[in-house]
């Protein structure tokens, strides 16, 4: 009873270490995995000893298996075949030239810097061409990048992970069996990849048609099944031919993908609570076991081996796998330059550790020493310089630019054609046929369809949108909306029309959805300002703090009294739809509506009637603003007056 006792406290204080390590990183805006590395090494052996996986035996062995089969069927789930699509010459040239460039490349440089023998430095090369959606994902979570670069990096990490492993164990024969020819590996190879992907194509689609035709199934039930049958079909591929079990369980993740199940988007939750679970708690196990010592007996030649992987051997291989592509020199560096290892590295070197000393051969502990010292230096620096990097080169997701737009009414539309006339892509979205001529009418590119068919929002182009705004006149449906947004596509910035009443208000405060343009405002009421020609379209710039702050004044009172209503933001050349005056920045243009009640005749004897077109520009009723600032100007300029 103690022994089974000291296990369940072991794996209690893994879980809560883990899930801790993730919520400060979420806090500190750090990459969980870096604080699960340092989290594990503290309670493991080297640190508080207060865990220690090595007591767990083979059952260490079956719960990393089982857990990296949750992680990669999640990662196959979560690939879009569209969206690889757009990437799938650099995708595939990744997995397969990229796999054999770093395999000549660390190899060499195993051999040559940290002066292992041939047959073990090819050994750690072939443990190290995977990069691992078990990293991978979770920094691009942190990091935001633009979705090109991301759908590269996460179908590298989550297609080269089987690839990599199967590779590893063809190596391993290979050196066990020192009679094995180059069509004896290469066969090796090649026919597990063949068994695991046959065996999860058709386990994939034969559990989605399972789901799709059994009803009487509760959702709870249909995401335990998947489960259940993501592990079945992993055992069987494994027990069909060692390894191609990993292979099996994505390929099985993007088929189901791909069959559009109506209980997808409740799946993908629970799949993606699940590998959160289970990569804390494997990092922290995995990193606990880790022995410091037996990295610094490495020496130096190990870190310069590991250097050289990641700053010569990743940068010669993305450069030749992307040279034929559509991306650009900043795109392709920072591929080159997040690559970092993890799960499947640190638990098959630690298999093998094994197997080599089991059999005699010399060099078991130290490929997992080097293997876990790739981890650590791939993990730290380019998971703390990830989100750097990306703003230096400017490819972050915030910065990408567009829209998509729901509902075609007249606010609507005028915030796409300002979209429209700064050069951005714009695309309104409505399922009603009348609005959606008028939308066309002034030259807009719309979709009569609802904002909730995923393969409208897809063929749109979403995924390289800037920005989704929900601007129906019902809060609710808004709010609905854009939360599927965020949850199918997760566009840079999700904004919603939605009131302080709104039944599902809850919604917004546990997801990343703003609120449109200000609070207190109505979409039925401005539409008709804009029917009735009763706005203007102004934009301001926004002058030095101190006038700044005094211009924000004036702005809220115009808005507090239901005059003025702001837009959109336009920052560096980029569009960003107003959320609040408080983000406004110096040198910012601020584009708002003002609402001009004169009668229609009092403005032609003035002047001032507008076509049907709203014109920008600086409006001297709102740039004039300094005798309206404060009760005191007020009052001097009556008694002036």
């Amino acid at each position: 009873m103690a022994d089974s006792f000291n296990l369940t406290l072991q794996i209690i204080i893994a879980v809560f270490a883990g899930i801790s390590a993730q919520v400060l990183g979420e806090f500190l805006k750090v990459p969980g995995i870096v604080l699960l590395l340092i989290f594990g090494i503290t309670l493991g052996v080297d640190g508080f000893a207060v865990l220690h996986p090595s007591e767990f035996g083979a059952g260490l062995e079956v719960l990393v298996s089982l857990a990296v089969a949750i992680i990669l069927f999640e990662g196959g789930l979560n690939l879009r075949l569209k969206e690889l699509s757009e990437v799938s010459g650099s995708l595939r040239n990744l997995v397969t030239f990229g796999t054999l460039i770093t395999l000549a490349g660390g190899g060499i440089a195993a051999h040559y810097l940290a002066e292992f023998p041939w047959a073990i430095a090819f050994l750690y090369a072939a443990l190290v061409v995977v990069t691992g959606p078990t990293v991978v994902g979770p920094l691009l979570k942190q990091v935001a990048v633009e979705k090109k670069v991301a759908t590269l990096l996460e179908g590298e990490g989550v297609l080269i992970d089987p690839v990599g492993a199967i590779l590893a164990v063809v190596v391993l024969d290979t050196i066990l069996n020192v009679d094995a020819g180059l069509l004896e590996i290469a066969s090796g190879l090649m026919v597990r990849l063949g068994i695991g992907t046959l065996i999860g194509a058709i386990g994939g689609w034969l559990l989605g048609q399972f789901i799709r035709l059994t009803t009487f199934l509760s959702e709870d039930l249909k995401n335990l099944l998947v489960l259940a049958s993501t592990w079945g079909l992993f055992g069987f591929a494994q027990y069909i031919s060692r390894e191609s079990g990993l292979m099996a369980v994505v390929v099985a993740g993007i088929v189901l993908r791909t069959l559009s199940l109506p209980e997808e988007r409740l799946l993908l939750r629970f799949k993606g609570q699940l590998t959160i679970l289970c990569v804390s708690v494997l990092f922290i196990l995995l990193a606990a076991d880790l022995s410091l010592a037996s990295i610094v007996a490495l020496g130096w030649g190990s870190f310069l081996a590991v250097a050289a992987l990641m700053f010569v051997v990743r940068p010669i291989s993305v450069a030749l796998c992307t040279a034929n592509s559509d991306l650009n020199w900043r795109q392709k560096f920072f591929v080159a330059w997040v690559a970092p290892r993890g799960i499947v590295s640190a638990s098959i070197a630690s298999l093998f550790a094994i197997i080599l000393t089991e059999q005699g051969f010399n060099g078991g502990a130290s490929i997992k020493a080097l293997v876990f010292l790739t981890i650590l230096m791939t993990v730290f620096i380019q998971g703390l310089t990830a989100k750097w990097m990306a703003r230096q080169l400017q490819i972050t997701s915030s910065s990408a630019k567009g829209a998509v737009i729901v509902g075609s009414n007249p606010l609507s539309r005028v915030v796409a054609r300002i979209f429209q006339d700064q050069g951005e892509s714009v695309v309104i979205v409505d399922t009603d046929a009348k609005a959606c001529e008028e939308a066309k009418a002034q030259k807009l590119e719309v979709y009569q369809s609802s904002a909730l068919n995923a393969e409208v929002l897809e063929e749109i182009g979403i995924s390289s949108m800037g920005t989704f705004l929900s601007l129906t006149s019902n809060g609710e449906v808004n709010l609905v909306l854009a939360q599927r947004a965020v949850e199918e596509f997760q566009p840079p910035r999700v904004v919603a029309f939605f009131e302080e009443g709104d039944g599902n208000n809850a919604i917004a405060n546990t997801s990343k959805i703003d609120r449109a343009f200000t609070s207190g405002f109505s979409v039925k009421t401005w539409n008709q300002y804009i029917r009735d020609q009763q706005v203007k379209l102004g934009k301001s710039t926004i002058g030095e703090t101190e006038k700044a702050e005094k211009k924000t004044f004036y702005f809220q009172s115009l808005i507090d009294s239901g005059e003025l209503l702001p837009l959109l933001i336009r920052r560096e050349d980029t569009l960003m739809v107003m959320r609040s005056l408080d983000e406004l920045q110096t040198a910012d243009e601020l584009i708002y509506l003002l609402h001009d009640p004169r009668p229609q005749l009092l403005k032609r004897l003035s002047g001032g009637m507008q076509s049907s077109r709203l014109v920008l520009e600086e409006l001297p009723e709102v740039e004039n603003f300094k005798h309206q600032l404060t009760p005191e100007s007020s009052s001097e300029s009556e008694e002036n007056s």
